[in-house]
């Protein structure tokens, strides 16, 4: 049986790095094989996983043995951390590993939904020469808000003020004396940030008291002329407040790449059929070919480290 089972992909450099050193199962599709991951890591010392591993129920109460979990990146929606805790398995998460990927991904659909015409090539492809809607907005002396103001949303803010836009943030957990409050103004509430940007870029987890937080009152308070980036979790913003608002041009526009249920269903994504203003993207914000290395590095890492610690 296997020491680690990996059920999401890595860098393979990264898996040949534990392979030399423990018995590793890597199969990049057991996440969608239940039956087939439940017996993997029955007597498994560690398993790794990206977002869709269900690291619960079922899943968790198979691993006998397991001593870590290694996260493919930060978010740990999909692991239950309070029953690994009074197991004892720790929980790694690759914090920071993929921060600039996501940073560039806040800000390239920034520019990409402001100024607008990269999303009509097909009319000019057909001829149809569609200019004067093509014209779009600068980002320069633009506010960007970001919901949350952790290790991303600040790689976001550095980048932006290049690009001389204006920073504001809301989040109640960073103090109001915190270094890194400077340069960037703070608000006091969500409604006050979302009334005032241009760019609206979501950095929580998902809680219950984030689930839904931008629904359609939220989008209500925004500008008209502001677009909505979500690279947080799925679930944090009301999607079906989202598309009306898209739809009657209350929102300029929006880039999501996590959503409530994942992977979208064909059925689901009828709901943003016809529109020009969105951009969908499949839970890739922070994956790059080269985040993927230093994610896989660092999770390797963290598991060998808890494994030589609890031999």
């Amino acid at each position: 049986m296997p020491d680690i089972v990996i059920s999401e992909f890595m860098d393979e450099a990264s898996v040949a790095v534990l392979a030399d050193k423990y018995d590793v199962l890597y199969d990049p599709d057991l996440v969608d094989k239940t039956n087939e991951l439940i017996a993997a890591v029955a007597d498994a010392q560690a398993l790794i996983v990206r977002n869709r591993t269900q690291v619960r129920g079922t899943v968790l109460a198979s691993c006998l043995n397991l001593k870590a979990v290694g996260r493919l990146g930060v978010g740990l929606d999909n692991i239950d951390v309070e029953s690994c805790k009074a197991r004892d398995i720790a929980v790694l998460p690759a914090s920071g590993a993929n921060d600039d990927a996501v940073a560039e991904y806040v800000l390239t659909t920034a520019l990409v939904l402001l100024r607008g015409c990269f999303l009509n090539s097909a009319g000019v492809a057909a001829g149809d020469w569609p200019r004067q809607t093509m014209i779009g907005m600068e980002v320069m002396g633009k506010t960007l808000g970001l919901v949350g103001f952790g290790g991303i949303a600040r790689e976001a803010a550095r980048r932006a003020k290049a690009l001389d836009m204006l920073i504001t943030a809301f989040d109640p957990y960073v103090p109001a004396n915190d270094d890194a409050w400077s340069g960037v103004q703070r608000h006091e509430t969500l409604e006050d940030l979302l009334a005032a940007s241009d760019v609206v870029s979501l950095h929580v987890p998902l809680t219950d008291g984030t689930r839904n937080l931008i629904d359609a009152k939220a989008l209500a308070a925004m500008k008209d002329t502001a677009v909505l980036i979500n690279t947080a979790r799925g679930g944090v913003v009301d999607e079906d407040a989202l598309v009306v608002a898209l739809k009657s041009n209350k929102l300029r526009g929006a880039a999501m790449d996590v959503f409530e249920s994942e992977p979208v269903s064909a059925e689901a994504g009828k709901r943003y059929a016809g529109l020009n203003n969105v951009i969908l993207t499949a839970h890739i914000g922070g994956v790059t070919d080269e985040s993927n290395v230093r994610v896989s590095a660092a999770t390797a890492e963290n598991v060998m480290r808890v494994l030589e610690a609890r031999p």
